[in-house]
């Protein structure tokens, strides 16, 4: 077997899961063409093989087409299905090039894909995020590195070279690096102050922010004065979270995070390091002493509970919730091998 078959044959299965991973029903016809609702400043469409013009709102921009945003400019576009793209400043955006994929040249964006209306893909240069009932929001600088937060629901984002894929769930950020040429794991982000993006604080209200809100009410509860993490932290001996000493801190926080249900773990873990961010190394190697989040895909119970959560959607069991990057194939050497000691060479004239 030569080492390009043996690459297709690595990365085959993970391209598949990703594909799978969207729901049935697709209509790629959907993410087409698009309604331009919003307009801020410099923006351009840039039709397939004419010149660059002034876009204006209520227009409909089609596949082939790119939106392109200049300095301190900003854009919304609403699809058929009522999918919304908005790009930042300095931003292209190239429009139904490959059925349900959303294609970010580079620069900001923000993505809303609605509940049940098929999903889509993002491609970010090498990386693609594969959504569906989810709000994320995403950067593609020009050096290469690329930015990926999911405000609610949850995305299943891929290196799609080295066949990398993991789970990103709400509240969490992925990098992706030029130079290491992988996925980094993901780290948790305050939702509170995503909200202050340009792309959310700057358009009119997303569909998704009540779900957005339930995420921070969430988090928020976590760390409230007689909150779960409170209340174990006191119990250790301290009078509060903040005034905790890293050992009561992480004896509340290991005593509590065994009791809790799987499925809202990965909830305490992110609020337990906000709250403590100078113990978040303990806090993370405290969480993974217990049983991981990826029981989600092999313990029915608690993945029926947690795909049931306030009824929203989430990656299915395929794309795992924790970061694996498969090893790559090293060929054998071409070198013609020596016998062992073991093994006398054979005499053909015997």
């Amino acid at each position: 077997m030569n080492m390009e078959r043996r690459y297709i044959l690595l990365v085959a299965p993970v391209a598949f899961a990703l594909v799978n991973w969207l729901p049935n029903g697709l209509s790629a016809a959907d993410l087409e063409e698009a309604k331009v609702t919003q307009v801020v400043q410099d923006v351009k469409v840039v039709p397939s093989g004419s010149a660059a013009r002034a876009v204006t709102v209520n227009e409909t921009v089609r596949q082939g087409n790119a939106v392109q945003t200049g300095t301190q400019s900003r854009s919304e576009l609403t699809f058929k299905d009522e999918t919304i793209t908005r790009l930042g400043e300095k931003t292209i955006f190239n429009v139904g090039k490959e059925g349900r994929t959303i294609d970010m040249g580079n620069g900001q964006f923000l993505l809303y894909v609605p509940k049940n209306k098929g999903g889509a893909k993002v491609k970010m240069g090498p990386v693609t995020a594969a959504i569906t009932g989810t709000t994320v929001l995403g950067n593609v600088y020009p050096s290469g590195i690329i930015e990926f937060t999911v405000l609610e629901g949850s995305a299943c984002i891929s290196l799609d070279r080295m066949g990398q894929t993991l789970l990103v769930m709400p509240g969490q950020m992925v990098v992706y690096d030029p130079i290491y040429m992988r996925l980094e794991d993901p780290v948790e982000v305050d939702l509170q102050q995503e909200l202050s993006s340009p792309l959310i604080r700057d358009f009119r209200q997303l569909p998704s922010a009540p779900l957005i809100q339930e995420e921070i009410q969430r988090n928020h509860q976590v760390v409230a004065p007689n909150g779960d993490l409170d209340r174990a932290v006191r119990a250790a001996g301290a009078a509060s979270i903040a005034t905790a000493t890293p050992d009561q801190f992480m004896r509340g926080f290991s005593s509590l995070i065994v009791r809790y249900p799987p499925s809202q773990r990965r909830t305490l873990v992110a609020g337990a390091i906000r709250a403590r961010p100078d113990l978040a190394d303990r806090i993370t190697a405290a969480a993974g002493q217990v049983r991981p989040v990826r029981g989600y895909g092999k313990d029915a119970k608690d993945y029926k509970e947690y795909k049931e959560y306030k009824g929203k959607e989430i990656a299915l069991p395929e794309c795992p919730p924790f970061n694996q990057l498969v090893q790559p194939f090293i060929p054998a050497p071409l070198t013609p091998q020596v016998n062992s000691p073991e093994k006398p060479p054979t005499n053909n004239g015997d």
